[in-house]
């Protein structure tokens, strides 16, 4: 195996902000920044808005959008990847992305400060599913740094509004879909999530909690956590993979059949207002069951690597039940069709 090529010289803490868009974890990062720097820290922020710009999140509906899902995985997964590269090597062998560069200079810039510099990676982004905030644990626990979360907490009422205001505001339903969807940060159910704080951002940020803040991400610089991995998270990891198989396959099958649906209407000559309602539902319809299936799949998962699980039949089973309930639908709306023709 090869040897790990760790960023040395260096104390680094991988530092992530959770929340709903526009809550305010990009003013939290700007203000932990200043703060950082002050108290003699390296501090970078990595903003996944810069790296990731357009198609934002997996959850859009409509035509066209079945897709955009896949790739924003995969550009996320990207951000990872090179993070990866730099934590290992120390540069991010990137070198269209000025963000990268930045974060490469300033390890150099760090370096230059001496043996006891630390660096906290500020990580501005939603990560709303734990299993997103996981693999970035999973990061640091591989090269041993600092790991800490910070969710800022703000009504979505109050986010939609903030949003309105921006240049390029989001569409409010996609707020409203990834605050039904938000796992905040949980300690008592997930162990690795015991360096947790929440921050309020109704009325800023107070004097109090950047210092909590500050006194968090410092206390992760000086317990780093350990590549050695024990039961509790092997079997989260197992658990993790296995829903992300079930969820991966159900979703693909299940736009599969929406798209079918729809296709069929075409063919029955719905009218335009009932096409844009069978389709609005039918997305309600697919979201609300890959929900609730996440969250049996992350109950019913093999909790070690000795237990398996047969995905493919999971899949077929759940999905059949989501075909049930498609076609029920699909045969509401043909009724109301024919009672009620253009």
């Amino acid at each position: 195996m090869e040897e790990v090529r760790c960023v040395r010289n260096a104390r680094i803490c991988l530092c992530v902000l959770c929340g709903l868009p526009a809550a305010g974890k990009s003013k939290l990062a700007q203000v932990l920044h200043e703060h950082l720097e002050k108290r003699g820290f390296g501090a970078f922020v990595l903003s996944y808005d810069e790296l990731i710009p357009d198609e934002p999140f997996e959850f859009n509906t409509g035509d066209g959008d079945q897709n955009r899902g896949s790739s924003w995985k995969m550009r996320r997964q990207r951000v990872l990847r090179t993070l990866a590269r730099f934590l290992h090597r120390g540069c991010a062998d990137d070198a269209d992305a000025a963000t990268w560069t930045r974060l490469t200079q300033e390890l150099h810039q760090l370096r230059a400060r001496g043996h006891q510099s630390a660096l906290v990676i500020l990580l501005d982004d939603n990560f709303y599913y734990q299993s997103m905030r996981y693999e970035v644990y999973q990061l640091a626990r591989r090269y041993s740094m600092g790991f800490c979360q910070l969710y800022v907490q703000r009504p979505v009422t109050s986010c939609l509004r903030r949003n309105r205001t921006r240049s390029c505001p989001l569409p409010d339903e996609v707020i409203v879909a990834m605050e039904k969807r938000l796992e905040p940060p949980n300690p008592l159910k997930n162990s690795w999530e015991h360096s947790s704080l929440t921050m309020t951002s109704e009325d800023g940020f107070s004097p109090q909690g950047i210092e909590l803040s500050i006194d968090l991400i410092a206390a992760s610089l000086d317990n780093p956590l350990s590549p050695i991995q024990d039961d509790t998270e092997q079997k989260e990891a197992d658990r993790q993979r296995c829903t992300s198989s079930v969820m991966h396959q159900a979703d693909q099958a299940c736009r599969r059949l929406v798209s079918q649906a729809m296709q069929s209407a075409r063919e029955k000559k719905l009218g335009p207002e009932s096409m844009r309602s069978l389709a609005a539902e039918l997305n309600q319809l697919k979201e609300r069951f890959l929900d609730d299936l996440r969250k049996e799949m992350l109950q019913r998962c093999p909790v070690s690597t000795g237990e398996n699980m047969d995905v493919g039949r999971v899949v077929s089973r759940a999905v059949a039940v989501f075909d049930q309930k498609k076609n029920e639908c699909v045969a509401k709306h043909s009724a109301e069709h024919k009672s009620n023709p253009p």
